[in-house]
């Protein structure tokens, strides 16, 4: 990290001004990898644009979209934070301006801190005099995760950064690969559920066994995912230590899970900390008619909500535009 870091501070004769990047949004946990598996899903994203400004500062300058009431104070915003961190890492001389353009509901399980995040420090790279590798804003992107969650987790942030299925630890990304015809269906409910609040649910003592039993089926997963083996992910795509404790929070789960393995999938479960849920299929139709079917299960309890389908192995943030000076 350190040599990446360095390298940055060499210059180069010319310097963009400005520059727009996109982030997906994110299925995190995938049930059976709390805080450290997750993959990116196309369908839903934050934008956001950042500007090279003289003054040696972050500033948010506007925030529109789905989502406006967040902190403009860069010290309380996951975006502000993480450019923060990464002018202190570089020492730049220069600061950003950010103006976030929301495309994900907060408390929503879809990762609308992160992809704000993600989306700035990626547009800010792109003014680097010497940009660095996506890897090397981890660090930066969990700064700012921490101040949505209270803490440093990187299931969203890496499948962001990578796109597709990402294991994440807290030094390290690894991509994991998955077959291009399997699906998610991903259905989000018009409901909040505060991540703080989904993670208080989570305080209590675990069963030893429960421990063993989850560590075999995340074992299961990564295996089926590399070896294309959809029987193993089928096996092991089962959550009992996090999904218990999270489904009274979610209106109708049970109903919703259900109506999502009705349709063959791999698996169901909650989609970061809900209210959306997910689940994983081998082919594309299934997953559209488990996506029709989930949506019901919530207007059961009174909720309308928004369907998602797209590849499991989904895109990378992307930068958009750029400015450059004469």
């Amino acid at each position: 990290m350190n040599a990446l870091l360095q390298e940055s501070r060499k210059m180069s004769p010319q310097l963009a001004l400005a520059a727009t990047a996109f982030a997906p949004a994110c299925v995190g946990n995938v049930g059976v990898g709390f805080d450290i598996l997750g993959h990116s899903m196309a369908g839903a994203g934050d934008r956001a644009e950042v500007r090279r400004i003289d003054e040696p500062t972050v500033r948010i300058a506007a925030i529109h979209g789905c989502v406006t009431d967040l902190p403009t104070d860069p010290r309380g915003n996951t975006a502000g934070t993480a450019l923060l961190a990464l002018r202190k890492a570089l020492g730049l001389s220069y600061g950003f301006e950010l103006t976030l353009h929301k495309g994900i509901a907060l408390g929503s399980g879809m990762a609308g801190s992160a992809a704000s995040c993600v989306a700035a420090l990626v547009a800010a790279n792109a003014l680097l005099e010497k940009p660095l590798p996506r890897e090397a804003l981890y660090s930066f992107a969990l700064d700012g995760e921490a101040v949505a969650s209270g803490s440093r987790h990187g299931d969203n942030l890496g499948p962001m950064l990578l796109g597709g299925l990402v294991l994440a630890t807290h030094e390290r990304l690894l991509r994991i690969p998955v077959p291009a015809d399997w699906h998610c269906a991903l259905v989000h409910p018009h409901y909040v559920l505060e991540t703080r609040k989904a993670r208080a649910a989570l305080v209590g003592d675990y069963a030893l066994g429960d421990f063993v039993t989850q560590s075999a089926n995340l074992a299961l997963v990564l295996a089926g995912c590399y070896r294309s083996e959809a029987a193993l992910v089928r096996e092991g795509l089962k959550d009992v230590l996090v999904e218990p404790r999270r489904a009274p929070l979610v209106p109708n789960f049970a109903r919703v899970k259900q109506a999502a393995l009705d349709h063959h999938a791999l698996g169901a479960s909650i989609s970061g900390a809900g209210p959306s849920v997910f689940g994983w299929y081998e082919e594309r139709r299934d997953a559209e008619a488990a996506a029709l079917a989930m949506r019901s299960a919530f207007a059961e309890a009174g909720l309308d909500s928004d369907p998602f389908v797209a590849p499991i192995d989904g895109p990378a943030a992307t930068l958009i535009d750029g400015e450059t000076q004469s």
